[in-house]
């Protein structure tokens, strides 16, 4: 497995592909390819062989009662592993995310320098949004490696898998791992308010319970960062205040108000010259305008808010999309697939 990731690196694909009776495939550029020329198709034997060899006893015996298991491993001073190993026709199968072992900085990333000012509050909440496979945990991953080179403070994760490993700079960092350090994101986040933390990391907003601790977290004095699976700050929103019982929205707007500082939802764009991808990223700031948006519950004005907000920072999709046709970096045909609103955008590079 450790030689597939190996050509997968080379390759500077994402994601390595193994199932049996097939070739290992590999995702370069958002596209689907064959791993090498010449591989041969493997065995239902020698998948299952492979995907445990990769797993402890523990989590072999999780994998034989769930047929689901999420781990990641180190591939020697080139990368890290986020790993899924899962079923499919009956037979072992793995998907496997490449990780680089040096985080990038949100310049070399080509991300907006809003984000950095992000990064300088002491409490509140951070969301970075999109859809699987957006880099949401790469953007995050540059916002926590700026706050440990600038700051002195105590940066708590909890993930599942641990992605990015982040050493002690001028921070004191703990990363906490689901199966290994903790048992679940729960138990994890009830103790995490106990640790003395800075700045808190949780891989995932998944129900209401980590929202919860995510928001008491942000209004007690702590600096907070999840990511989303949505597609835009309104949906964000919608979705966030739709976890919880109607009789809760009205209280749950006024706290989201307080607490939060930013929504950065993100797609990874491929280049005109098909040499890699860009970040497109729509933008929302918590100003007071837009903090008082939310605080009456009308989020469909936050479109308006982040289109206007230039000065803040603030973009929307289409303006970030705008923005790479005109520098030549993607074509207004790719621009159109991952539009905001396409009938927006159509007009806008009509303009």
């Amino acid at each position: 497995m450790h030689d597939l990731i190996d050509i997968g690196y080379e390759a500077k694909a994402s994601d390595v592909f193994v199932k049996s009776d097939a070739a290992p495939a590999m995702k370069q550029f958002s596209l689907i390819r064959p791993l090498g020329p010449e591989m041969p198709f493997i065995t239902a034997e020698d998948v299952q062989r492979m995907c445990r060899e990769l797993m402890s006893d523990r989590q072999k015996r999780i994998f034989d009662e769930t047929f689901e298991m999420d781990l990641a491993f180190a591939v020697g001073t080139k990368c890290r592993v986020r790993c899924n190993i899962y079923k499919q026709k009956g037979n072992y199968a793995a998907a496997m995310r490449i990780i680089p072992l040096r985080i990038l900085s949100l310049e070399e990333l080509g991300l907006p320098p809003v984000l950095g000012e992000v990064t300088k509050h002491r409490q509140g909440l951070a969301l970075v949004t999109g859809p699987t496979g957006s880099g949401k945990t790469t953007t995050l991953a540059a916002m926590i490696d700026l706050i440990n080179m600038n700051r002195q403070a105590h940066i708590v994760t909890v993930e599942d898998p641990l992605e990015f490993v982040h050493p002690d700079k001028n921070c004191y960092v703990s990363q906490r791992e689901i199966g290994i350090d903790t048992l679940d994101f729960q138990p994890a986040l009830r103790a995490v308010l106990r640790q003395a933390p800075d700045v808190i990391l949780i891989g995932e907003m998944r129900d209401v319970d980590t929202m919860h601790v995510a928001l008491q977290a942000g209004e007690t004095g702590h600096l907070v960062f999840s990511t989303v699976h949505t597609a835009s700050a309104y949906e964000t929103m919608d979705r966030i205040i739709n976890m919880f019982p109607p009789h809760e929205k009205i209280h749950l707007c006024q706290r989201m108000a307080g607490s939060l500082r930013a929504i950065v939802a993100q797609k990874l764009v491929p280049r005109a010259d098909g040499n890699g991808r860009v970040a497109a990223n729509e933008i929302l700031i918590c100003t007071p305008t837009v903090s008082k948006l939310i605080e009456d519950g009308h989020f469909s004005d936050l479109y308006h808010a982040m289109n206007e907000g230039g000065f803040w920072g603030m973009q929307t999709m289409n303006q970030s999309l705008v923005r790479y046709v005109k520098a030549g970096v993607i074509s207004e045909e790719t621009a159109m697939g991952y539009a905001g609103i396409a009938s927006e955008l159509k007009q806008m590079l009509r303009r």
